[in-house]
């Protein structure tokens, strides 16, 4: 019996050994793949404010991105986005809006030329891409979000793509100028029922030029009419699958079928909104009052982000500003209640990826965090915990080859396809 007992006790230690060594070589290989592959966040908004000689990117700062976090994460390249929220289409309001997006151009280029240009430079195509990456260096790319600072002066598009924008979107929440908004799905008032005619020219300008037209706020029938018209492929710079999450905001089966024939790629998106509609509305139900209690602690205003689009632009600021430190305080104080539902987390985020890759493939799936624009999941909260979304698709068995193009290597690839449109179209 003793002999039995034994044996058994020496099998289990053999198997728990052996289970102990199957799990590190599976976290070595994920760092390993991490390392090799170009890690590309396709969108990081910005505060101008943290673009000073005082306060910038290269300090922790509470952002979910900056270069100590990219650092520590591994992340390659950053989007940086020009964002302007959408406003009344009259000349005044171009106006303004222009003179914000200037402000932010001017910050990246700040950030790249001035504030630390040994650590950080920016990206224009995809050879830089590979080239900074290789020196050892981050890089940053610039992508617009909401082409209404633009006006009605299409000429500005070329001034954009002069600055450094490789991609451009037509509309954000609410409608523009060149496209209806997918939040006209609240209460089906359309503007211009899909693309404007100005939107229409804006497509060809942008193929043109060779600038990623982005489709992630449109409607659908922007976004259709879109890929109806455009001659390179398109991108979805921070969107999910509609099919897992039923938000305007994520795409259909339909609208993802059409972007696999346009050659595009989907940026699958870590906003919990967009992930899990119940995890994320039972979280930040039961969060709400904990976040307004840590606001209380420290002071400043809380704004829920349901409130986003009434507030003021000084208040939107205000908001975006203080949620890293509301929500850092919040989570620490919800982790230690025991009745606290269950966040959106990395295997919630793969899932898009999965389903997405099965649908329309390897070749038009991409990732992106909306970091600093609402977006963050548990085990993806900011830029220092890039590593584990690479450690989730390796567990799912994604090898290198499709890990690297997940990462950047599809959206560089439809990066040089539309500036090699833009070239024919030039040349021609």
């Amino acid at each position: 019996m003793r002999y039995f007992v034994l044996l058994f006790i020496s099998i289990c230690l053999f198997s728990c050994a052996d289970s102990k060594k199957e799990v590190l070589s599976l976290e070595e290989k994920a760092r390993k793949i991490h390392r090799e592959v170009i890690t590309i966040d396709t969108h990081n908004d910005i505060n101008v404010r943290n673009f000073t000689d005082s306060v910038n990117y290269t300090q922790n700062l509470d952002t979910q991105v900056n270069l100590p976090k990219m650092e520590e994460g591994g992340l390659d390249v950053a989007w940086f986005i020009v964002y302007t929220g959408q406003d009344s289409l009259t000349a005044a309001g171009y106006e303004k809006a222009s003179e914000n997006a200037m402000a932010k151009f001017d910050a990246i280029h700040r950030l790249c030329e001035e504030i630390a240009p040994d650590r950080i430079e920016l990206a224009r195509n995809s050879d830089d891409v590979r080239r900074i990456s290789k020196s050892g260096k981050k890089a940053a790319m610039i992508g617009v979000e909401n082409a209404y600072p633009i006006g009605e002066d299409l000429s500005l598009f070329e001034k954009y793509h002069e600055l450094g924008a490789r991609y451009i979107s037509l509309a954000h929440n609410g409608h523009s100028q060149f496209s209806d908004s997918n939040t006209g799905e609240r209460d089906s008032i359309w503007l211009h029922n899909g693309l404007s005619k100005l939107g229409k020219e804006a497509v060809k300008e942008m193929n043109r030029l060779g600038i990623m037209i982005d489709i992630s706020h449109p409607s659908k029938k922007s976004i259709m009419q879109t890929l109806a018209i455009s001659e390179a492929p398109v991108i979805a710079s921070h969107s999910s699958a509609r099919a897992l999450c039923n938000h305007s905001r994520n795409l259909d089966d339909e609208q993802l079928l059409a972007i696999k024939q346009n050659g595009g790629v989907v940026q699958t998106v870590a906003l919990a909104a967009y992930v899990s509609e119940e995890k994320s509305k039972a979280r930040q139900d039961y969060m709400r009052d904990i976040y307004m209690q840590a606001a209380d602690s420290l002071g400043l205003t809380y704004y829920d982000r349901s409130q986003f689009r009434s507030l003021t632009g000084e208040q939107q600021q205000e908001y975006m500003e203080n949620r890293p430190k509301i929500r850092a305080l919040g989570n620490q104080l919800a982790a230690n209640r025991t009745d606290a539902p269950e966040p959106t987390n990395v295997s919630d985020f793969v899932d898009h990826i999965d389903y997405m890759v099965k649908l329309i493939g390897i070749d038009h799936v991409g990732i992106s965090s909306d970091f600093d624009g609402g977006g963050g999941i548990e085990g993806w909260s900011d830029a220092s915990e890039t590593f584990n979304v690479t450690l989730e698709l390796v567990k799912r068995g994604y090898n290198q080859e499709e890990i690297a193009k997940l990462w950047g290597g599809n959206l560089l690839r439809v990066l040089d396809e539309v500036e090699a449109v833009a070239k024919t179209l030039q040349g021609s």
